[in-house]
């Protein structure tokens, strides 16, 4: 019986009750009395009822439940039928939850669940073992009492996740992490740490591999470089032939002299620390110095070269870094720019912080290619980097110096239009 059809019956029921107080009232000559004690009666026993039943609904073990009579036969059927639907959504919810504990505890990655409050509410085995973590202890507890790395808790705190953060475990500093953090819902945060060490140390054999070869091949180049010389400046009759073999072993020397030193440099940029050897540093002196050499540089193809810069605005940084970041944007331009081309440079205060920006009426460069330009020996024209004098490692110094910087570039080109290349900073590094 449905609801609708059960206070149809409890209508009905009721009617004929008020029919018989009325008769018996009448017959009694009590109608008033008898009619009021009918209704204390019934509204008596409902009253009854819904005790029973707030009770049985709070503790549904520990209290009976209401009399299946009249109304409340057709309610506790729906009250059971509900019921049974929530205990099967309930089963259902478990399994789904069951799966995802299980897979997400199968995963290699660690992965942490934080409330609003910044307080776990949930951990798999990986992140257990990565960060010490203790079921029973640490349930509830705040992240920033149980991994103390201001490194991490300023990544956290930060609200940038754009970019992954790497640390050492905290529990073992041999173990090399990468986290991300993942915002959702209501001020709650996915917290994933994956294991790089093997790719860190990697990158550490790479990276001392460069370093080492470079070192080693600069000093048989500088010799060979200083031979060619001497043979270019020689005036024997018989080295006459091989003026032409010997320009161009000069020019190579000199490319991989070129090469050489960017790979160093990149060595350098990567070993130090982030803050080692920084200051304040006036760039408007660094830019007018700048500006010479790119006229030096473009000599005969008579670009026009302008510097707009705001000679009062500086910056915390490294000089020298800044100065070859600077340097490269810049000398790509000249290289990149036709004869008689325009190329300008700017160093203002903007309203997303310091920037530098170079821009030019060069040969632009195809959309697809932009991504990958600060990618190692990455070059969009071979043939024409190589006459260009480039090392193809220019904009891979670009970026790491503006990484230690804080820094981001931004990179507007199109083909046959020109090209646009910005340095921004953040406002925290303008010195006051």
């Amino acid at each position: 019986m449905s609801l609708a059809e059960a206070w149809r019956s409890e209508l009905i029921a009721v009617g004929l009750f008020a029919l018989l107080l009325i008769s018996v009232g009448l017959g009694a000559g009590q109608l008033l009395p008898v009619i009021w004690a009918g209704l204390t009666l019934y509204f008596g026993w409902h009253l009854y009822q819904l005790v029973r039943f707030s009770r049985w609904l709070v503790k549904p073990k520990r209290h009976p439940r209401p009399h299946p009579f009249g109304i409340w036969s057709a309610v506790m059927r729906r009250v059971d039928d509900l019921s049974g639907r929530g205990q099967k959504r309930k089963r259902k919810l478990n399994r789904l939850l069951s799966g995802f504990l299980e897979s997400t505890g199968a995963l290699p990655d660690a992965t942490l669940v934080l409330n609003d409050e910044g307080k776990l509410d949930w951990w798999n085995s990986v992140a257990a073992e990565f960060f010490g973590l203790e079921r029973k202890r640490d349930k509830g507890a705040v992240i920033d009492d149980l991994i103390a790395d201001p490194i991490f808790l300023s990544y956290l705190h930060g609200g940038n996740y754009a970019r992954p953060l790497q640390m050492p475990a905290p529990v073992n500093a041999n173990i090399s992490l990468e986290v991300r953090v993942a915002p959702y819902g209501k001020g709650k945060r996915l917290l994933q740490a994956r294991d790089i060490t093997r790719l860190h140390q990697l990158e550490i054999v790479r990276r001392d591999f460069v370093a080492n070869v470079s070192h080693e091949i600069r000093t048989p180049l500088t010799v060979v470089h200083g031979y060619v010389e001497t043979m270019q400046e020689s005036d024997e009759a018989f080295l006459g032939p091989w003026k032409q073999i010997l320009n161009q072993m000069h020019v190579q020397t000199v490319r991989m002299q070129r090469i050489v030193d960017d790979l160093l440099l990149l060595s350098r940029l990567e070993t130090r620390a982030s803050n080692e050897g920084q200051g304040v540093v006036g760039i408007y002196p660094i830019l007018r110095g700048i500006l010479e050499a790119a006229r030096q540089l473009s000599g005969d193809d008579g670009h026009r070269i302008s510097l707009d810069a705001d000679d009062r605005l500086r910056l915390v940084g490294n000089g020298h870094e800044l100065e070859s970041a600077f340097t490269n944007l810049v000398f790509n331009a000249v290289r990149y720019t036709p004869a008689g081309g325009e190329i300008q440079i700017r160093w203002w205060l903007s309203g997303n912080g310091p920037c530098f920006s170079v821009a030019d009426s060069g040969i632009g460069i195809a959309p697809e290619h932009i991504p990958r330009l600060t990618e190692r020996f990455y070059r969009v024209d071979v043939g024409r980097s190589r006459e260009s004098g480039g090392t193809g490692l220019g904009l891979a110094i670009v970026k790491h110096v503006l990484t230690r910087h804080d820094g981001q570039l931004l990179v507007e080109s199109e083909p046959g239009k020109g090209s646009v290349f910005t340095c921004r900073f953040p406002h925290e590094r303008v010195a006051t």
